[in-house]
């Protein structure tokens, strides 16, 4: 397969203008660089905390890097020619076909440096995207040295569920996790340990040691979204922000104000202490986890419009309605697109989460078609979402017990 190497002028003005907009939001300091004179092939991991965690690992070797992007996001940016040039290996999240592995084995065979994001999508709670096993079976398949980039604090900078950036200060840490001999002779589970205690981090706990300030950091307008369960009545969807830095449940008056550092406190005296907008939304995935192993009925179902891609404006535009519906093995959609009645059922078996935006819409990846669902209720999305998760550790459950 032909290796796309990039333009190394092209290549150059990208780190420039990502070392200026890095310095701006993340104020990057550099732990460790042990890319910075590494020669031969060699791959990088990174950690994913926010949508531009790139702005300071591109400038952090004067090699050009081949950086593997979301499909969708990659899709959706009028400057695909650009990308191009870069060398980018754009690829749908959660999905790798053999073409993707042949074009970043590629890479490889050439002697060039390759990224990767194992996690394949940013955290909307400070928790990081648990990393699926295939991911460490082709890091072994790929025979190259292997090295982690840690980011710290850009999740703080530019939280997913927030219109607002907050520059802030940061940390990257990129250092040799494995040698090419170490990684062949490894075992599977010594691979993913090593790796996980690298790549998995909870960023609420992380801030508690590094204590960085970011622009406007105590408000958490969007973060009901997220934390939508009431940790003392348990009443859902009735969390509301109230004055930009405090969570209110209408139902039961419990409050959690947010300070500068991001850390939530309990102000009416009443209800559970939690320190951790991370801790929240474990208490809320673990609730609905319980519901599901306790057999209880969970599927969602919601009025959705989806917006898919125009190859030519590269914008999401409105192609259809109906609904969706999810049950524990698939997404079912019934409507119309772009004229036309559809019924389509999407398998969420191999899925450990969907790309999203909290109280607004998830993407469903099939094939090479990305259908991004607007619900008619934007609050039911991290619910979806949750579910989806939920679903896909059951299905890893089930697969290792009949593997046993």
């Amino acid at each position: 397969m032909y290796y796309t190497k990039p333009k190394l002028l092209y290549y150059r003005l990208a780190q420039a203008v990502c070392r200026i907009a890095g310095k701006y939001l993340f104020r990057p300091q550099v732990l460790r660089n042990e890319i910075k004179d590494a020669k031969g092939p060699y791959v990088v991991i990174a950690n994913h905390q926010s949508m531009l965690d790139f702005l300071t690992l591109i400038g952090l070797t004067k090699r050009p890097m081949s950086f593997v992007i979301s499909q969708s996001f990659y899709r959706s940016l009028p400057i695909t020619g650009f990308l191009d040039k870069l060398g980018v290996i754009p690829k749908q999240q959660f999905q790798t076909t053999v073409s993707d592995m042949k074009k970043m084995k590629t890479v490889i065979k050439n002697g060039q440096p390759l990224v990767i994001y194992p996690a394949g999508l940013m955290c909307e709670d400070g928790l990081s995207t648990p990393v699926p096993l295939a991911t460490y079976k082709f890091l072994q398949w790929l025979k190259a040295d292997v090295y982690v980039a840690r980011c710290r604090g850009t999740y703080f900078a530019m939280p997913k569920w927030s219109k607002k950036i907050r520059p802030g200060k940061t940390t990257m840490d990129v250092y040799k996790l494995f040698t090419k001999e170490e990684l062949a002779a490894a075992d599977l589970d010594t691979i993913q340990r090593k790796a996980d205690e690298a790549l998995l981090y909870d960023a609420y706990r992380e801030q508690e040691t590094l204590q960085f300030r970011y622009k406007q950091n105590d408000n958490i307008e969007g973060l009901e979204h997220v934390l939508y369960k009431c940790p003392h009545c348990h009443a859902e969807f009735n969390m509301e922000v109230r004055d930009g830095n405090t969570l209110h449940c209408r139902a039961c008056g419990y409050e959690a104000k947010s300070d500068e550092l991001g850390f939530l406190h309990n102000t009416k005296g009443f209800g559970p202490e939690i320190r951790y907008v991370s801790d929240w939304s474990r208490f809320i995935l673990d609730s609905l986890t319980e519901q599901v192993r306790n057999g209880e009925d969970v599927w969602l179902e919601d009025v959705t419009a989806v917006h898919m891609i125009d190859p030519k404006t590269h914008k999401f535009v409105d192609v259809g309605h109906g609904t969706l519906r999810l049950n524990e093995h698939e997404f079912a959609f019934r409507g119309t697109l772009n004229g036309k009645k559809a019924t389509l059922t999407f398998p969420t078996d191999p899925l450990p989460t969907l790309p999203f935006k909290p109280g607004k819409y998830m993407e469903i990846q099939h094939g090479e078609n990305i259908y991004r669902c607007y619900l008619r209720k934007g609050h039911l999305v991290m619910k979806f979402i949750n579910l989806v998760k939920i679903f896909y550790v059951l299905h890893q459950e089930s697969t290792k017990e009949q593997i046993a």
